[in-house]
C-alpha cells in the first residue's frame, strides 16, 4: 500500500481527495492536518466518509508527513512553498494543488500573489502536472504542482491547435464559468446562495491569478508567446467549468474533427464528442474527465472551442491522483475510472 498524507483537508479539494482515494485500492491515507480542526474525526466533519476513514485531524508535522511516500497539498496558496522543501529532503514526494509551484517566474508568482516566493529554487524542478503534456516527466518527478480548474479546461481545449501552429496565438480568447466550489469552502457574502442563484457574473476581468498560468503552458506547447484575453464567470452551480475560447484559424486547416480525435484518441480522460454535440457540466460532474467539442460557426476563420471538466476532479483533485498514479508506476485510471453522475 501507498502511505498518503494530506496537508488541509478541510476544503473541497481536501474531502474529495478523501472521497476518490477511498475507492483507490492501493493508498491508504496516515494522516491529515488541519489546524483548525485538529482532534476532530474526519467523518464527523463531512459524514459522506462514515464507513471509509477512521481518520483524526492533526497539525502538521514534517516528522509525520515524511514519514508517507506522497503528500498532497490541497491548500491555499503560500502553505506548501513552506513544508515542501523539507519533505523533498526527506525522500517524500509531492503533488501541491496550490498555485505554489505553477510558476516558473519566482517574480511573476510574487507579482500574481502579493508576496515574496518562500522556495524559489525548487520552481524549475517542479513538473507542471497536466499528463497529456508532461506525463514523462511527471513519472520521474519527486514535485507536481497540479494545474488549476481554469487552466486544464483552456490547455485541454486548445492544445491540438497550438501544437499544430494552426491559429493566431495573439488572438486567442476565453469566456470560462465554474462553480461556486471553484472559490473554495471559505464563508463569503459574493458565495451565499441568496446571492448566487439565479444569477450569472463575470469576476476578474482586470485580471486573474490563472491568467500567467495558461499563457505559460499555451506558449510551451506553441514554442511562442501567446497572448489571451481571459475572463472567468461564476455559475449559480455547485460543481463544473464551461470554457468557451476562440481562436483566429490561419488558412487551409485541415479537418478539425479528426485533429481532435485522433490527438486525445489514447488519452484516458479526455473525450472528443462527435460533431454536432456539445459538453455540458452536468454530464461530467464527479468524474476526471474532460469533454471537448470543436466547431468553425459558419465555416468562417474563427474556431470555437467549448471543454467541460469538474472543477473539483479533473480540475483539482481527480488530476492530482492521477499525477500521484503516474508518479508511482501504478495504472494511470486506478480510482478514478467511475463515469460522471447523472442527473
Amino acid at each position: 500500500m501507498v502511505k498518503v498524507g494530506i496537508v488541509g483537508g478541510t476544503g473541497y479539494t481536501g474531502v474529495e481527495l478523501l472521497r476518490l482515494l477511498a475507492q483507490h485500492g492501493r493508498a491508504d491515507v496516515v494522516a491529515i492536518t488541519s489546524r483548525a480542526e485538529s482532534g476532530r474525526r474526519v467523518d464527523e466533519l463531512f459524514p459522506n466518509l462514515r464507513g471509509h476513514y477512521e481518520l483524526t485531524y492533526s497539525e502538521p508535522d514534517v516528522q509525520t508527513l515524511a514519514a508517507c511516500d506522497v503528500v498532497f497539498f490541497a491548500t491555499p496558496h503560500n502553505v506548501a512553498m513552506n513544508l515542501v522543501p523539507e519533505l523533498l529532503d526527506a525522500g517524500t514526494r509531492v503533488v501541491d494543488l496550490s498555485a505554489d509551484y505553477r510558476l516558473r517566474d519566482a517574480q511573476l508568482w510574487s507579482r500574481w500573489y502579493g508576496e515574496p516566493h518562500a522556495s524559489p529554487q525548487l520552481l524549475s524542478e517542479a513538473v507542471y502536472g497536466l499528463p497529456e503534456v508532461h506525463r514523462e516527466r511527471i513519472a520521474a518527478a519527486r514535485l507536481v504542482a497540479c494545474p488549476g480548474c481554469y487552466p486544464t479546461s483552456v490547455q485541454l481545449g486548445l492544445l491540438p491547435l497550438l501544437s499544430r501552429n494552426l491559429v493566431d496565438t495573439q488572438y486567442l480568447i476565453a469566456s470560462c464559468a465554474s462553480g461556486a466550489s471553484g472559490a473554495g469552502r471559505q464563508a463569503r457574502v459574493d458565495n451565499l446562495l441568496s446571492e448566487t442563484a439565479g444569477s450569472f457574473k463575470a469576476y476578474g476581468v482586470t485580471g486573474h491569478r490563472h491568467l500567467p498560468e495558461i499563457e505559460q503552458g499555451l506558449s510551451d506547447v506553441a514554442g511562442s508567446l501567446v497572448r489571451m484575453t481571459f475572463v472567468p464567470h461564476l455559475l449559480p452551480i455547485v460543481r463544473g467549468i464551461h470554457a468557451t475560447l476562440f481562436a483566429r484559424l490561419r488558412p487551409d486547416a485541415p479537418d478539425l474533427q479528426e485533429l481532435y480525435r485522433s490527438w486525445y484518441a489514447q488519452e484516458p480522460f479526455v473525450d472528443v464528442l462527435p460533431a454536432g454535440v456539445l459538453p455540458q457540466t452536468r454530464t461530467v460532474c464527479g468524474a476526471n474527465r474532460c469533454q471537448i467539442a470543436v466547431t468553425v460557426p459558419q465555416g468562417r476563420d474563427t474556431v470555437v472551442v467549448t471543454a467541460t471538466i469538474d472543477n473539483l476532479v479533473k480540475g483539482a483533485s481527480g488530476q492530482a491522483v492521477q499525477n500521484m498514479n503516474i508518479m508511482l508506476g501504478l495504472p494511470e485510471d486506478m480510482g478514478l475510472s467511475h463515469p460522471g453522475l447523472l442527473p
